[in-house]
């Protein structure tokens, strides 16, 4: 393969969890590697890692998505280098917990900033030289939570389901373009989001969760493999199907008492 036809992947979030996970799914696929994130001393050991592992180009971007002003910051500057972002990997997001009428306003204001806004600004950005070049792709992450209202996390799930209706959309618009798009839909997950989100309140109820690895790697394999919704492990399959089954009223209540914390 010639530098010409190297993929340059660009992931959000790419600091920790999924994403790290990702990007070291798609160093091995010999990808060059655009990380954004806050934590720039965790993006730069990974950056080590990758390069030393796969041989490949890992560039690290420090950047803030919740600043309005962010994704065509992010954009401009790679653009002035020439640089042509083949799939956007919108990973970056995070999650508040508890009842939305006793929690901070400007806090899920900034959600929303990140989770949807900012997400649908970098694929609107990057999406045209995509169509133009006809190769690449965007991979979405969303979560179960999409599927569901969620008491408790009301903002952190009503963000999912924008992210699953969008890239669902996006997909069968751009039929017959060359491109993929994949929305991941995990559920419960080892990795920090949980401490982001809860802070020191515990959960009453705990369900089995997923590594942030096999989760990365199903993702990774269903975007290669044009899957457009896709959602790991069995017991996540297994609740999508039963709320498409079980009238409104039932999921609101599930999710009402799992989202249920202790301080």
């Amino acid at each position: 393969m010639n530098s010409t036809q190297i993929e340059t992947v660009l992931i959000t979030g790419g600091s920790s969890g999924i994403g790290l996970e990702l990007a070291r799914c798609f160093a091995a696929d010999g990808s060059r590697l655009i990380l954004v994130a806050r934590n720039t001393a965790a993006m730069e050991a990974l950056a080590v890692e990758l390069r030393k592992l796969h041989k490949v180009e890992v560039r690290v971007l420090t950047a803030d998505l919740s600043l309005p002003e962010t994704p065509q910051r992010i954009f401009a500057e790679l653009t002035a280098q020439k640089i042509s972002v083949d799939v956007l990997v919108n990973n970056a997001g995070f999650g508040a917990h508890g009842a939305f009428v006793e929690m901070d306003l400007p806090r899920q204001l900034g959600m929303l900033q990140v989770n949807i806004t900012a997400l649908m600004e970098l694929t609107g950005l990057f999406l045209p030289g995509m169509i133009g070049r006809q190769r690449g792709g965007i991979l979405n992450v969303g979560s179960v939570a999409g599927f569901l209202p969620g008491p408790g996390m009301t903002v952190y799930f009503a963000t999912k389901a924008f992210v699953l209706s969008f890239t669902e959309a996006l997909s069968e618009e751009l039929v017959g373009s060359g491109l993929k798009f994949s929305v991941l839909c995990p559920g419960p997950t080892e990795s920090n989001f949980g401490n982001v989100a809860r802070g020191t309140k515990v959960r009453q109820l705990n369900t089995a969760k997923m590594t942030a690895q096999s989760v990365a790697v199903y993702a990774h394999r269903a975007f290669r493999d044009g899957k457009v919704t896709a959602v790991p492990g069995l017991q996540n399959k297994f609740f999508v199907f039963l709320n498409r089954i079980l009238p409104r009223s039932v999921p609101r209540k599930i999710v009402k008492r799992y989202n249920r914390t202790t301080d």
